[in-house]
């Protein structure tokens, strides 16, 4: 059999691998059905000759990071194939978002029409784990013996942070190969070679409760919460739209840092009470040339500022979530190498961008890997009701990543 109608027939054989794996509703939160698809993806690698190592993620450690789903197991699928340098690891998670309503078809029975095979997770991101696993069956077919490792990872809890999937398999398993390629639906035209960060901030405003008719006996929180608000508004934000990334965004408007405000805002207890407390939150979406602790730090600083000027109140800042940014060196090799492979089945270079959201990239690139994220799918259509995997796109994937192996492993 020919290289074409072998990746042909396998790109045939990981549609169906594709839809078991949809048909496992995976569902984060709170983590369903795990296990099941762990045994699944477990028995398709193992009869393929992988070396697969299954890891449940200690309840100890869940606790530490999701306390509210630490009852729900969790479990990392590490297959290996070959022994040796280079190592070349795919990645992927195998959790999903919740279906939500507005769905025309059964979100976890998976089928196709119209070229697009629909199901929650086809995209985002089962079709990317689909696509490595039938290139990697394409490899072993066609060169048996490969020269270095081929590594995949089907990790849980990307889509509440990932500490409990790819954080666990690089800080505690050790995890560290040469090379990785995370298959999110980044399409078959984009390469991501790093990401935004993000730090999530707490504003806190404490000032002193008092009924509704004697508003002079209190200090009203909510009041002095608009008047801190107001000059974030007023000063920061103009400081950020001034400042532009080196690296090319999706949308060229993701080139500046942004702080988005006011997307939590707590407090109050009823109508005829003055607050005595009042809180907002801040998005700060993180460019690759930032660093965290010094957006940290900015912040602070501002609102120190602010709390001396308004001294009948105490203002605290609480930082909720440090997501550092991801950067791969467009010019590695890496980089340069998808690329070409790409090139041979597109017909043109993809883009290489930075994602404008959170992705697993920053566990590898904190440990100087060389890390991608590309793969098959439409970002658009993650989430959202009737999710669908265009199968032109999935097979398009398969050949890249085929030939990508190849190049490194064949």
């Amino acid at each position: 059999m020919g290289e074409a109608d072998r990746i042909a027939k396998n790109t045939e054989w990981g549609l169906e691998v594709l839809k078991d794996m949809v048909s496992i509703p995976t569902v984060n939160p709170p983590g369903e059905k795990y296990s099941e698809f762990a045994r699944l993806s477990k028995e398709v690698l193992e009869n393929l000759g992988f070396e697969v190592s299954v890891f449940e993620v200690p309840r100890d450690y869940v606790e530490r990071y999701y306390p509210d789903y630490s009852q729900y197991p969790r479990y990392i699928v590490l297959a290996k194939y070959g022994t040796g340098k280079p190592v070349l690891q795919f990645n992927g998670h195998y959790d999903v978002v919740p279906p939500g309503s507005g769905w025309s078809k059964n979100p976890f029975e998976p089928i196709i029409e119209g070229g697009r095979l629909y199901g929650r997770g086809s995209s985002d991101m089962k079709g990317g784990i689909a696509a490595f696993i039938a290139a990697a069956k394409t490899l072993v077919e066609s060169v048996g013996k490969v020269r270095g490792t081929l590594e995949l990872a089907l990790v849980p809890d990307e889509e509440i942070g990932g500490e409990t999937g790819t954080g666990y398999l690089v800080r505690e398993i050790g995890s560290r190969p040469d090379y990785v390629v995370i298959a999110e639906p980044s399409g078959s035209g984009t390469i991501w070679i790093g990401h935004k960060g993000a730090l999530w901030v707490l504003v806190e405003v404490y000032g002193r409760q008092a009924h509704g008719s004697t508003p002079w006996l209190g200090v009203n929180a909510f009041e002095y919460m608009v008047k801190v608000a107001s000059r974030l508004i007023d000063e920061y934000i103009p400081q950020l739209e001034s400042r532009r990334s080196a690296y090319e965004y999706d949308d060229p408007r993701g080139a500046r840092p942004t702080a988005m405000i006011g997307g939590e805002v707590r407090g109050g207890a009823k109508v005829n009470v003055v607050p005595g407390y009042y809180s907002f939150s801040i998005d700060r979406r993180i460019t690759p040339e930032e660093r965290v602790e010094e957006v940290e730090r900015e912040i602070r600083d501002l609102i120190e500022k602010v709390s001396k000027e308004f001294k009948e109140v105490k203002i605290g800042v609480k930082v909720t979530n440090r997501l550092p940014p991801a950067l791969t060196d467009p010019s590695s090799d890496l980089v340069r190498t998808a690329r070409e492979v790409a090139k041979e089945v597109l017909g043109f270079e993809p883009r290489t961008t930075v994602c404008l959201g959170g992705l697993d990239m920053r566990y590898y690139t904190q440990e100087g890997i060389q890390t991608i994220t590309y793969g098959p799918g439409l970002l658009g259509v993650a989430h959202i009701a009737d999710e669908y995997l265009p199968t032109e796109e999935f097979e398009k994937m398969v050949k890249t990543y085929y030939l990508l192996m190849k190049k490194y492993l064949g």
